[in-house]
């Protein structure tokens, strides 16, 4: 009984045959023997149970059924060459799927312009985001995760990471505060703000506000947080309503500045509060471009921040 499925090694030889009409020919084409491409038109015959080709003098003519069998092959070796390709892709990273795991502040200055170039470089690629600050607990294991690094944050085996920056923490003040005197540049010391109402802007009790904490524990400080929100956005506008201040890294206050007015930033010192920013990649994703460009784009980004951050 005939076998339905022929070997594509067959087929493409086949294909080779009915191009040049003449197996001599193919096989100088193929690099292989002429007795080489007669065995395997046979096999080929055999297998499928039909004369695809038939000897005339010292050439071969291809059939109706051969012709009409040649088409079709052409379209299943077209689509067995894009399923080989598909697979490299995927093994490089070009194609496939991107999963990104990033914090808020990050999400806002650099995420969007980021995934806007990789989607232009690499037109196939789905790429997913997920907020690391809700993530950090759930079974995820992103393709990359842009993270603050604390004792507190979980490592992640099977994982390499990069510091991309280091980002102090600034107070935001009303702008009619005496501590935002107008054109000051001074730094604000931690402990001057122990009289203050704080605006409490990290719901998740994560890195960002322990790092803030163990730096007002270093000066015997307790936060006096009487009003919660839930982002800094929202506390900024606090601040620029009058309730409060509130203490942010710089970058995130970079987001929030251009929503809010009436309101004065300023370093901090003595200590200087400061969070680490890093970016991990799962191992075996290092020969991806995709992922290859990110790492690029985010160090890229971290360095406008760090000259935002010392211009400003």
């Amino acid at each position: 009984m005939p076998d339905s499925t022929p070997d594509l090694m067959r087929l493409r030889t086949f294909a080779a045959v009915v191009a040049e009409e003449s197996i001599s020919a193919a096989a100088d084409n193929l690099r292989i023997t002429r007795a080489a491409v007669s065995q395997q038109m046979q096999t080929l015959q055999r297998e499928t149970g039909l004369t695809l080709l038939e000897r005339r003098g010292r050439g071969v003519v291809i059939t109706a059924a051969g012709r009409q069998f040649a088409a079709r092959a052409l379209r299943l070796l077209q689509e067995a060459g894009d399923l080989q390709a598909l697979a490299s892709d995927l093994r490089e990273g070009r194609s496939g799927s991107l999963l990104i795991s990033h914090f808020v502040s990050v999400g806002v200055a650099w995420v969007p312009a980021i995934v806007g170039t990789i989607a232009a470089e690499f037109p196939d690629l789905r790429i997913t985001m997920r907020l690391w600050d809700l993530e950090q607990s759930a079974e995820w294991e992103p393709d990359a995760e842009i993270f603050v690094q604390h004792p507190e944050v979980v490592e992640r085996p099977g994982y390499r990471t990069v510091e991309l920056m280091q980002d102090p923490y600034v107070v935001v003040l009303p702008e009619a505060h005496p501590l935002a005197a107008e054109h000051s540049e001074d730094a604000v010391e931690l402990a001057e703000l122990g009289g203050e109402v704080w605006v409490d802007n990290d719901y998740t009790r994560g890195p960002n506000r322990q790092i803030l904490l163990q730096a007002c524990a270093a000066v015997g400080l307790t936060p006096n947080f009487r009003i919660e929100t839930q982002d800094y956005a929202a506390a900024a506008a606090c601040v620029q309503a009058g309730a409060g201040i509130t203490v942010m890294p710089q970058l995130s206050w970079q987001t929030v500045s251009p929503l809010v007015s009436g309101t004065e930033a300023r370093p901090l010192a003595e200590p200087t509060p400061v969070r680490t920013l890093a970016v991990r990649t799962r191992e075996g994703m290092d020969r991806s471009p995709a992922v290859q460009r990110l790492l690029e784009l985010l160090q890229q980004a971290a360095t406008r921040s760090v000259v935002a951050q010392v211009s400003e």
